[in-house]
């Protein structure tokens, strides 16, 4: 069989931002020009850019493409047939840019999770309703291509659960606490000289940018309008190397994970610091690697492992995304037509689920005994618990819990000050099954 030929019209790209990912997405459209028309029949070009500013060094010859200053001005060119949106941020030039693609009859593609989480149903009432496409597989876990999951190779599936690691950054500064036996102040540092962190550090380490992704994932997963105001966000700066060191030794790993899942109670969407077992598939997961586990009724439980973020993983999704559409791929913004995705119900309540706690415990005579009544009186059952030496007049004591609420964990700990036998603030993490 001879190789196809790129006989169909050229798909015209207008790149606005030459960041990382810019640059990446121009790096594979000259570098593998053949092998994109050959798996398309059609040509992919870039007629036209957009950046801030227009003389800074960026590897890559740009002098063949118009420039436009306006990432607006770019979004509506009669020359570009779709507008690939890589400014990032939820309001301003993004979302002017992208309104304005759609406005104008463009298809679009972003890796801008923020934009999605913040104003992604709105986003795909405009789209549809002017019967345009937007893609986004690059704005959750780089290179790993979830969205394309869950919305062709799953769409058979009900699902049960979304969850997993997607901030490459917390996952480094957990990792290297444990590895180096370091405090997560030093580390955070370290993240920040590598230059790991965002220009505001928050949206890694305190759960934004992943709780993001999580948002987006279960308006697929579940049917639902985007809820990331519901996302229940809870970023790692308070745990400490005690914590990694200790729930080493009773088997687990903590990993900043995401949870999504439809309940009784609702849509429980949660980004949060958990236990989950040292040898399944997350618990094994180190450095700036992303994981994503996805449960469906039919097809039961998948893995999906890769690089979360740099250069040539989100461009590769970037491009996947734009290939789909050169190819005559259309689909709805998440996976059904906007108009039809349910207001989702928060849960009040996260479902139950065993619990870690590390109290710091005075060297009193019935002082266990004391803290075992407390949990006890709050609905708590211990499963199992260890005692370390006494050091001065203290000692942390670890208890992993039957499955139990949050609610109960937070009745107890508010009850243990009464005792007065236990010091300092206890910690609380929930451990994950898998």
């Amino acid at each position: 069989m001879s190789a196809p030929t790129a006989s169909g019209a050229p798909l015209r790209l207008g790149i606005a931002g030459l960041g990382t990912v810019g640059i990446g997405v121009v790096k594979i459209v000259q570098r593998h020009a053949e092998m994109l028309a050959a798996r398309t029949g059609r040509p992919i070009e870039i007629t036209a850019v957009s950046a801030r500013d227009r003389s800074k060094n960026r590897d890559a010859d740009l002098s063949g493409y118009a420039w436009e200053t306006d990432p607006v001005a770019l979004a509506t060119r009669e020359d570009v047939d779709v507008f690939v949106e890589l400014m990032g941020g939820h309001e301003g030039a993004a979302k002017a840019a992208t309104e304005a693609a759609l406005a104008a009859g463009k298809d679009v593609v972003t890796a801008n999770k923020a934009l999605l989480a913040h104003h992604g149903q709105a986003l795909a009432e405009t789209a549809e309703a002017a019967g345009r496409v937007i893609r986004f597989e690059a704005a959750v876990a780089g290179g790993i291509p979830v969205i394309k999951a869950l919305t062709e190779g799953l769409a058979g599936n009900q699902m049960r659960r979304v969850m997993g690691v997607m901030n490459g950054t917390c996952n480094y500064i957990l990792t290297r606490m444990e590895d180096a036996g370091l405090p997560y102040d030093t580390v955070f540092e370290e993240a920040s000289q590598l230059g790991y962190l965002e220009a505001d550090p928050n949206l890694d380490v305190g759960g934004i940018d992943a709780g993001h992704k999580l948002s987006i994932l279960a308006a697929i997963a579940f049917g639902t309008k985007v809820a990331f105001d519901d996302v229940v966000l809870e970023g790692i700066g308070r745990i400490s190397i005690d914590d990694i060191r200790r729930a080493g030794d009773m088997g687990y790993k903590i990993k900043l994970l995401g949870v999504a899942q439809m309940t009784g109670r609702g849509l429980e969407q949660r980004m949060t610091p958990c236990l989950v077992p040292a040898s399944s598939p997350l618990g094994q997961l180190t450095g700036g690697t992303n994981m994503v586990v996805l449960e469906g009724d039919s097809v039961g439980q998948i893995v999906l492992r890769g690089a979360g973020a740099g250069e040539g993983p989100t461009a590769s999704a970037v491009m996947g995304d734009v290939l789909d559409l050169a190819r005559g791929l259309r689909l709805p913004t998440f996976g059904q037509p906007a108009n039809t995705l349910k207001e989702a119900q928060p849960a009040v309540t996260s479902a139950p689920a065993p619990y870690y706690l590390r109290i710091q415990l005075m060297d009193k005579p019935g002082a266990l005994a004391k803290v075992a009544s407390v949990l006890g009186d709050a609905g708590v059952s211990i499963s199992r618990m260890r005692q370390y030496g006494h050091a001065d007049s203290s000692a942390p004591v670890l208890i992993v819990t039957h499955k139990t609420t949050r609610d109960a964990i937070d009745a107890a700990i508010e009850g243990f000050p009464a005792t007065r036998v236990v010091e300092g603030e206890p910690v609380a993490i929930r451990i994950e099954e898998l």
